[in-house]
C-alpha cells in the first residue's frame, strides 16, 4: 500500500509539471497544462468575473494578454457556438485555479479543453492563482510565458529570455492586426433571449459605421437591439470612405494594445468626424481614442481594470452603475482640454470613466456597457447615442 501511494505521488508530480508560468522576474508558476500544446508570451492580468469566461476569452481587447482568472471555479458550464465575441481568438493564454469538471449546462457543446485546443489556446491549472493576483496587485502586470508540454520537460532560460526579450503592450498597436481587413455588414442579430435565441433586427432606422479597433459581437447585437443598420470598417478606414457610407453616427469600437500607437492613424481620422459634427460614441480602446483626438493624453495603468463588478460614479444622474470593465490603460485626468465634461470616474481609483464633448453629441465610455459578461446598468448608453442620431438625421433631412 505504502509503496502505490509512493507511486501515485510520483505520477502526480510528473502531471503537475507538465505547465508552466515564467514570469519576466523569473519567478516560476508550476501546475498542470491544458488547452493547446505550446508555448505563448504575453502580459499576465487578472479578471475577476464570476462568469462569462467563452466570451472574456474571446474577446479581442485580450490580444497580447494571459489571464488569470481570479475565480475559482472555471469551465463547468462547457462551451458553445453562440458565446464568442469574435470569429478568432486572441487571447495567448489562460490560467486556472481548479481542475476543469464535466460541463453542467444545456448550452454547452463543448469542453473547454477541448474548445482551447480547437481555438489553439495556451493554458495551465492547478495553480495558486490568488498568489498570483496579489503579485500583480502589488507589483503591476508583467511579462510572462505559459508553456504547455506533455513531457514535462521546459528550457527554463530560453523561456526566460524569451519573457524578457518581449517587447511589452506599451506602444504597441494590436488595433490593426485584430481589426477586420475590409467592410462589412453587420448580419443584425439581437442580443441572445434564452426562449429564441439570436433573433434577426428586421426593421433598420438609422445608420452606424462602427470602426473596428477590436469590436465585440455583443456591441454589434445591442445596436441590432435599438433598430440600427450597422456597417463595420477597418481600423484604419480613411475619413472619405467613411463619408461615402452615409452615416447617421459614428461608433469607436473597444480594442488591444496602446491607444497613443494606434492613435498615428486614428486620430486624425476622428477629429474630422468631431468636425463634420456626426454623433460619435465610443468604448474602451474607442473612448481612449476619442480622448486623444480631443486633445487629451493615455497611460499605461499599473493593473487595469479587468471584471464585472467595479463602480462607476455617473455624475450626470448622481448614480452609481456596476459595470464590466476590460483596459489597461486610461485617458490622464489633467490632460482634459476645458471642451471636455467628466460624465463618469471609477469608484475604486478615481480614474476617468467616462466623457463628453460640451458642445457636439460626441461622449465615450471606458467600461463596457453592453453587458458581456457582467451586469446591464449602462445599457442606457446605447440608447443615449441612438437619440443622438435621431436628432442629426432630422438635421439631414432639413
Amino acid at each position: 500500500m505504502i509503496k502505490k501511494a509512493k507511486k501515485n505521488s510520483s505520477k502526480l508530480n510528473s502531471i503537475i509539471q507538465t505547465g508552466i508560468l515564467v514570469l519576466e522576474n523569473k519567478k516560476i508558476f508550476k501546475g498542470i497544462g491544458l488547452g493547446y500544446q505550446g508555448s505563448a508570451t504575453g502580459e499576465v492580468c487578472f479578471n475577476t468575473s464570476l462568469t462569462g469566461y467563452q466570451e472574456i476569452i474571446s474577446d479581442p481587447s485580450y490580444a497580447g494578454q494571459i489571464i488569470n482568472f481570479t475565480f475559482p471555479h472555471v469551465g463547468n458550464v462547457g462551451t458553445n457556438k453562440e458565446d464568442y465575441e469574435s470569429d478568432k481568438i486572441w487571447t495567448k493564454g489562460v490560467i486556472f485555479n481548479s481542475e476543469i469538471t464535466s460541463p453542467s449546462n444545456y448550452r454547452s457543446l463543448f469542453h473547454l479543453d477541448a474548445w482551447l485546443k480547437k481555438n489553439k489556446i495556451v493554458g495551465i491549472t492547478g495553480l495558486d492563482t490568488r498568489s498570483l493576483t496579489n503579485q500583480i496587485r502589488d507589483k503591476g502586470a508583467p511579462k510572462g510565458t505559459i508553456s504547455f508540454s506533455k513531457s514535462g520537460k521546459f528550457n527554463i532560460n530560453k523561456i526566460i529570455n524569451t519573457t524578457i526579450k518581449w517587447s511589452g503592450l506599451k506602444n504597441l498597436d494590436l488595433a490593426l492586426e485584430v481589426s477586420t481587413k475590409k467592410n462589412y455588414l453587420w448580419k443584425g442579430f439581437k442580443t441572445w433571449k434564452k426562449r429564441n435565441g439570436y433573433e434577426k433586427n428586421k426593421k433598420k432606422s438609422f445608420h452606424v459605421v462602427a470602426i473596428d479597433y477590436g469590436v465585440k459581437k455583443n456591441i454589434l447585437r445591442y445596436f441590432s437591439d435599438f433598430k440600427c443598420k450597422v456597417t463595420v470598417v477597418p481600423c484604419n478606414s480613411s475619413f472619405e470612405k467613411i463619408l461615402a457610407l452615409n452615416p447617421d453616427g459614428v461608433f469607436l469600437s473597444n480594442g488591444p494594445g496602446d491607444p497613443a500607437a494606434t492613435g498615428k492613424y486614428a486620430i486624425e481620422i476622428v477629429k474630422k468626424l468631431i468636425k463634420k459634427n456626426f454623433p460619435i460614441f465610443g468604448i474602451c480602446l474607442g473612448h481612449q481614442i476619442l480622448g486623444l483626438s480631443l486633445g487629451a493624453k493615455t497611460k499605461k495603468m499599473k493593473l487595469g481594470h479587468r471584471g464585472a463588478n467595479h463602480p462607476v460614479k455617473n455624475f450626470i444622474n448622481d448614480t452609481v452603475e456596476i459595470t464590466s470593465q476590460n483596459h489597461g490603460f486610461e485617458i490622464i485626468k489633467e490632460s482634459l482640454p476645458k471642451n471636455i465634461e467628466i460624465t463618469h470616474k471609477s469608484l475604486f481609483d478615481g480614474g476617468i470613466e467616462g466623457i463628453r464633448l460640451k458642445n457636439k453629441p460626441v461622449f465615450s465610455v471606458q467600461y463596457h456597457p453592453e453587458a458581456n459578461p457582467g451586469p446591464q446598468d449602462s445599457v442606457y448608453l446605447f440608447k443615449q447615442f441612438v437619440n443622438d442620431m435621431k436628432k442629426y438625421a432630422k438635421k439631414k433631412r432639413s
